[in-house]
């Protein structure tokens, strides 16, 4: 699908498996990726190493495409508004196009969103896109506490397939933000088809 703008997950140097590959490997991955339409490169690390990132954003900026770095959302006490901070202006010096706040586990909390967006924003200046799960119950709230505090983008899917240990529903967000400055201007009937 040449023709289709796509995205992917890309896991760093460890492209879509669990280990570590050679670094012409990661650019002959990115590079093939690209040929075939894949667009946009979310490029994520488990461990928050952005040292796992660095050949692949530059694989991906080399191939033209957008390069997104991830920053992989926990609850430790290693993890802190202060070391997200940190992550993210190195993730902007490495030349990320955007920034995902990636929230696999749907654990972060409404109002931890908007400090942390507030915090992260108030340190780059590339676009920054919510990324959580329904998993806990909170994904609706956390992503309009995100939208109020400034991410330009979020993650949803279509009803259908919403909910549970996957993302809030598209319809959900699009009739929430309805009539605010954050309107999508998306058509529910359409979004019915889908």
């Amino acid at each position: 699908m040449p023709q289709t703008p796509m995205q992917m997950l890309l896991r760093g140097q460890n492209l879509v498996g669990y280990r570590h590959y050679a670094d012409d490997v990661v650019e002959a991955f990115v590079a093939c990726a690209a040929k075939h339409g894949v667009r946009v490169f979310r490029v994520f690390d488990a461990l928050n190493d952005p040292r796992n990132l660095a050949t692949s954003l530059r694989a991906v900026k080399r191939a033209g495409q957008h390069a997104q770095a991830t920053i992989s959302y926990a609850v430790t006490p290693m993890h802190t508004i202060e070391s997200y901070a940190t992550m993210a202006r190195e993730m902007q010096a490495m030349g990320a196009d955007s920034l995902c706040i990636k929230d696999m586990s749907g654990l972060l909390r409404p109002y931890d969103a908007t400090q942390l967006v507030r915090a992260l924003k108030g340190v780059v200046t590339i676009p920054l896109q919510l990324h959580t799960h329904a998993t806990t119950g909170m994904s609706v709230a956390t992503l309009l506490k995100g939208i109020e505090a400034g991410v330009e983008r979020i993650d949803t899917a279509i009803s259908s397939v919403a909910m549970g240990t996957s993302h809030s529903p598209t319809e959900t967000m699009v009739e929430i933000l309805r009539g605010t400055e954050y309107d999508a201007g998306l058509d529910l009937k359409l979004l019915g088809q889908i």
